[in-house]
C-alpha cells in the first residue's frame, strides 16, 4: 500500500456482475470512504452508465491499483492524484486477477490508460482502441474488453460536453456488447 494513503481499496459490487469497470486507482474521496468511483468521476460514471443502457448497481467497479497515490504541497490542502508506476500496478496485479477469476465478467470496460496498460501490457493506448470490443486473453482467460477514457479525463477536459459525448458513445458499445 502506497503509505499516505489511507487504507486500500478494493472492489465492489455483485460477483455476479456481467460487466466489470477497471479504473485506474482511488482518488481522494474514494481513499476516505474506502469504497471505489464514489467522487465526482464515479458519479459521472454513473450518469454515462445509466445513459448508455448499463445499470450501475449491476456492474462491479474496481482499479488496477488498490490505494491513492497523491502529493499534497501544504499541509490541509487538497490532495492531488499522482500517476501509479509499473512498480504498483505491478504489485496490485494479484488482486485485479483475483477480482476476475471470481466475478468471471462478460465484458470488461477498461476506464483509461493506466487500467489498459494493467490489464493489456505497456504498449496500449486508449486513443488507439477506445469505443471497440477487443478479444485478449486476460490471466489465462479469454476476455472481451472496450476501452475508453477514464471519466475524471472528462471533468478534467477543456470541451467536456465532447468528452462525456465521447464516453458516453463507448459506453453504448458496451452496453450493445452485453446484449
Amino acid at each position: 500500500m502506497h503509505r499516505d494513503a489511507t487504507q486500500t481499496v478494493f472492489g465492489a459490487g455483485s460477483k455476479d456482475a456481467r460487466v466489470m469497470l477497471v479504473g485506474e486507482q482511488p482518488g481522494d474521496q474514494e481513499d476516505r470512504q474506502g469504497k471505489p468511483f464514489v467522487g465526482p468521476a464515479g458519479r459521472l460514471l454513473d450518469r454515462a452508465l445509466e445513459e448508455a443502457g448499463i445499470d450501475p448497481s449491476e456492474a462491479y467497479v474496481t482499479n488496477a491499483v488498490k490505494h491513492f497515490k497523491f502529493t499534497q504541497a501544504e499541509p490541509r490542502k487538497r490532495r492531488i492524484h499522482k500517476a501509479p508506476n509499473l512498480r504498483e500496478m505491478t504489485a496490485c496485479g494479484p488482486w485485479l486477477a483475483a477480482e476476475l477469476a471470481v466475478v468471471e465478467p462478460e465484458l470488461i470496460v477498461v476506464l483509461g490508460a493506466t487500467a489498459g496498460k494493467a490489464l493489456l501490457g505497456s504498449s496500449f493506448r486508449v486513443t488507439q482502441v477506445r469505443g471497440t470490443v477487443l478479444q485478449e486473453e486476460i490471466h489465462g482467460r479469454p476476455e472481451r474488453l472496450v476501452p475508453t477514457v477514464h471519466p475524471s479525463s472528462v471533468l478534467r477536459a477543456d470541451d467536456r460536453e465532447a468528452a462525456y459525448r465521447g464516453l458516453l458513445s463507448d459506453l453504448k458499445v458496451a452496453a450493445q456488447a452485453l446484449s
